[in-house]
């Protein structure tokens, strides 16, 4: 059975809304502009939803949308637009978050949380809405891709397989945990129904999988997904 992309997203400024594309090219390090900036703090610590050893919480960040025009991003939020490197915009981050903050581009320390590129199946998500009564949007899981599945949860037994689509090759390698991210009100989607709980319950808190980027190129929305086979290359899953 054939599988293919039905949703590409890219977030810009890590913990803003983000952007759906049509295509886009995947580099060794995820999708070219994903999370390449993040709001940092005097302390270098990266504004989140939640607070860890290099996250602070900061849920005023969850009110801006990042989106990339002409080469440049521009960060959208209730007082105004502002490109990323304009002095304003940094201002009313400070002012909003109570602390100094920049928008700054990545440099030794990877804004990605694990793996290079996130992944959901539709199979997985609609099993989520009928069991959960969630409505398990998928900006609430803050995925890079969308493919259409049959089978419900389907990417976990990707793990360490390869994955052809478009003429990209991206591996499998782990379960995406699941934190109070996917309960706040983010993204432009009001959050209807608690996922987290029923997660950790029933899922072990996981959802959606992460893939490193093998062999780089262009993705893009329709575009066939092939898992290779251990025992057979070239089988089709989904």
């Amino acid at each position: 059975m054939s599988c293919a992309v039905t949703a590409i997203r890219r977030y810009p400024v890590k913990s803003m809304g983000g952007e759906p594309l049509e295509r886009v090219t995947v580099d060794p390090r995820g999708l070219q502009g994903d999370r390449w900036y993040a709001v940092v703090d005097g302390e270098g610590r990266l504004a989140s939803a939640k607070d860890s050893r290099r996250f602070r919480r900061r849920d005023e960040i969850l009110d801006y949308t990042a989106a990339t025009r002409d080469g440049q991003v521009l960060v959208t939020g209730p007082e105004g637009t502002w490109p990323v490197g304009d002095p304003a915009l940094d201002a009313v981050l400070t002012g909003r978050t109570g602390s100094g903050v920049q928008v700054l581009p990545e440099r030794d320390v990877p804004h990605q949380d694990g793996g290079a590129v996130s992944l959901v199946g539709t199979a997985t998500l609609d099993w989520c809405a009928q069991r959960w009564g969630v409505d398990a949007d998928p900006r609430r899981l803050r995925v890079n891709l969308v493919v259409a599945t049959t089978e419900p949860f389907v990417e976990e037994t990707w793990t360490g397989r390869a994955l052809v689509v478009g003429v990209c090759t991206l591996r499998v390698v782990e379960r995406i945990p699941r934190c109070r991210t996917i309960d706040v009100r983010q993204d432009g989607v009001e959050p209807r129904g608690r996922w987290l709980r029923p997660l950790g319950t029933e899922r072990d808190a996981c959802l959606a999988v992460y893939a490193d980027v093998v062999s780089p190129g262009e993705v893009g929305v329709g575009d066939r997904l092939r898992v290779e086979d251990p025992a057979s290359e070239g089988t089709l899953a989904g």
